[in-house]
């Protein structure tokens, strides 16, 4: 029986432009002001109170530099971040607002000494009006008081990643007229656009904004949609009432272009703007993309009505000396490396991240699954949830928040609506089931999915669609055992679409064996050849299932995890295909390479096992070029090619005691790639 999840997707972001630096940016209605300088940092009651207070520039995390330190200098504790803003006396019949990005995890803001606001959650944006509290024409001091400690009332409870805390993505100020389109709806543009009865002829593009019209003065509204080339191909003007909350209209779109993954991103461009007679009041502008898609139980995903094979990893936003503290210039190193491995789908790991993240991901053609951090493990009480009023509010929140702030992504085709979840204490099942509602009710066209890894679940019917974290050769049996599992939960939801959201194995870069065997998981010991060939036997067995809508690899990137204590580093999640400080590729990075990106390559495996002790070797490398050859010592051995998983292997070659050269080449298209070692047998 074929069982089809059919999906009109959209997109229409609006991001405010932040700056470095409290430098000013002006547009035709508003003003953001970045305010990310100049912060005094100081703890309170710190755990280390020999720390004075610090002048520190955003983003900030004050556990950057602890995550290898643990546990004697892992702070999860309070802190406050003081600040200050000129309110220009031009100001005055404007209104005026503080928006944060990101503050890990709970912050309680404060206004020239006066209690103004809370939020719960650290990787949400959120937004404050303070125009009644501003002082115009004076200094106005901001005290934001942020904590990352554990509680029972914010998600994540538990988790197996760091909960870095500060203020770790930007702040700005916000300056408006008194009528605009409102920023206050969960932090969001105010601005949703939802392309409907898709076709190659057309597209019928929803428009809804949330209006906050304080001075009464709007009388219309103009919205303009333009082509890539910025050529004006829709425009419809709407009479508005003083009391209007929201706007609602539609436009056609004529033989839309479609957004189409990797091959071609395109993007069109919309703008919504406010008039009181014929003055400009407000106006916001963005990118949008138009695209269907669905998951086929039998026949996996499907991207404009084409066969899309999804490539794709999971990714933290974590890096060494930085934690969660990214700037622009960390999301597009990161960015390089998740395309030079050739990927087409990203699963944004276990929380919202950076708007940047977002943005690149629209422009790159990324499909991504984007998640809350309702997650469990990685802790003790409570294993993700407890069925407490609080934690479920902030549940709620949460979802919306991110639905709503990344609405318009067309990057975007997954909510992820929680990881890992046990029923060891109170159930989660009927509050899974609100969130499902929560999450169509917000955004009927995109699916849900949700990453479980219990084998028999009570799960796997509530979501749109459904993964698995199974790491097979890693935690459960041997890594072609996946394959025995896969089908086995095939047949018993054969009207499923299913997938995985995690597989993998740990690797230390300097950790080698001579004989390739299943490793203890919580040793010191995680040689690089194993995490190879988990890697190498899980996807194989994966590519021979093309109804699996989803193979998440598990992790992009080592990431800092507190409760790690294995490996050669402590503190470290080392399953990933870089590691922490992103300066060095493991082998396993290497055959997606080889798999997933067609621009030629060569890698020869295991470079840096240089001391070894047996003579008779196999050597390997990754390679999707014909005819690759094989020297030791100056001696040419055979020329190969490829399997189907891009391995040219030699088997049985005798090394010399002492010093050996190898060397692997090939020559395609008059161009050289040459990768060479020296290993020595001891």
């Amino acid at each position: 029986m074929k069982f089809k999840i059919f999906i009109s997707a959209f997109l229409l972001t609006i991001s405010l432009v932040f700056f470095s630096g409290h430098s000013f940016a002006q547009t035709k209605t508003r003003d953001t002001i970045s305010f990310n300088t100049g912060w005094e940092f100081s703890f309170v009651n710190s755990v280390n109170k020999s720390n004075p207070s610090q002048i520190v520039n955003l983003p900030h995390t004050w556990n950057a530099n602890q995550v290898k330190n643990f546990p004697t200098n892992y702070e999860r504790a309070a802190a406050v971040y003081v600040n200050k803003f000129f309110a220009k006396d031009a100001w005055k019949d404007k209104r005026v607002f503080l928006y944060f990005e990101g503050a890990s995890m709970v912050a309680d803001v404060f206004l020239n000494k006066k209690y103004i606001a809370n939020h719960k959650g650290g990787y949400s944006a959120f937004c404050i009006e303070i125009t009644d509290s501003v002082q115009f024409g004076k200094e106005n001091a901001v005290n934001v008081m942020v904590s990352n400690a554990y509680r029972l009332d914010v998600l994540p409870m538990n988790g197996d990643f760091n909960k870095y805390g500060g203020l770790h993505r930007p702040v700005s100020i916000l300056v408006t007229n008194k009528d605009c389109i409102s920023p206050l709806d969960y932090a969001s543009s105010g601005l949703y656009v939802t392309p409907t009865q898709i076709t190659k002829q057309g597209s019928l593009v929803k428009i809804k904004a949330i209006l906050s019209l304080a001075g009464k003065q709007v009388d219309k509204a103009t919205v303009n949609i333009y082509n890539a080339q910025h050529t004006l191909v829709g425009s419809k003007e709407i009479k508005l009432a003083a009391s209007e909350k929201v706007l609602q209209t539609e436009l056609q779109l004529n033989k839309p272009h479609f957004w189409n993954g990797k091959t071609d991103p395109y993007l069109y461009s919309a703008s919504l703007s406010l008039y009181a007679g014929n003055t400009l009041v407000d106006e916001v502008a963005a990118n949008f993309g138009v695209r269907t898609y669905y998951a086929d139980a039998q026949k996996g995903f499907f991207l404009n009505g084409n066969p899309y094979k999804l490539s794709d990893v999971a990714f933290h936003e974590d890096r060494e000396g930085v934690g969660s503290a990214y700037e622009r210039k960390h999301y597009e190193e990161d960015l390089d490396l998740l395309k030079e491995i050739g990927l087409s789908a990203v699963r944004l790991a276990h929380y919202p991240h950076g708007k940047p993240m977002y943005d690149m991901a629209d422009s790159a053609g990324l499909v991504m699954w984007t998640e809350i951090p309702l997650i469990g493990f990685g802790g003790k009480v409570g294993e993700g949830y407890v069925h407490s009023k609080a934690l479920e509010e902030n549940a709620r929140q949460m979802l919306r928040e991110l639905i709503r702030q990344h609405y318009n992504h067309p990057s975007v085709f997954f909510w992820g609506l929680f990881n890992e979840l046990t029923t060891y204490y109170d159930h989660p099942l009927p509050f899974i089931k609100e969130l499902q509602a929560i999450a169509k009710e917000e955004d009927s066209m995109r699916l849900t999915t949700v990453s479980d890894f219990l084998n028999v679940s009570p799960y796997e019917n509530i979501s749109d669609v459904i993964s698995w974290n199974k790491y097979f050769g890693w935690y459960d049996g041997q890594p072609r055992d996946i394959g025995k599992w896969l089908d086995d939960k095939h047949a018993a939801l054969p009207n499923r679409s299913i997938g995985i959201s995690e597989y993998g194995a740990g690797a230390s870069i300097g950790q080698f064996t001579d004989s390739i065997y299943k490793v203890s998981t919580t040793s010191k010991f995680h040689p690089l050849q194993w995490q190879t060939q988990v890697h190498e036997q899980n996807w194989e067995e994966m590519q021979k299932r093309p109804w699996l809508w989803s193979t998440f690899v598990w992790v992009f990137s080592d990431f800092g995890s507190e409760i790690r204590q294995e490996g050669d580093a402590t503190s470290i999640n080392d399953k990933g295909l870089v590691t922490y400080d992103k300066q060095w590729k493991k082998d396993a990075f290497y055959f997606y390479k080889a798999n997933w990106n067609p621009e030629g390559m060569l890698h020869l495996c295991e470079k840096n096992f240089t001391n070894r002790s047996k003579s008779i070797i196999d050597i390997k490398a990754y390679c999707n070029l014909p005819n690759v050859q094989l020297q030791v010592n100056g001696k040419i051995i055979s020329k190969k090619n490829s399997d189907e998983l891009k391995r040219v292997i030699w088997k049985g070659i005798e090394l010399q005691q002492g010093k050996n050269t190898i060397v692997v080449s090939v020559v395609d298209k008059k161009v050289m790639w040459r990768e060479e070692a020296v290993w020595v047998v001891q």
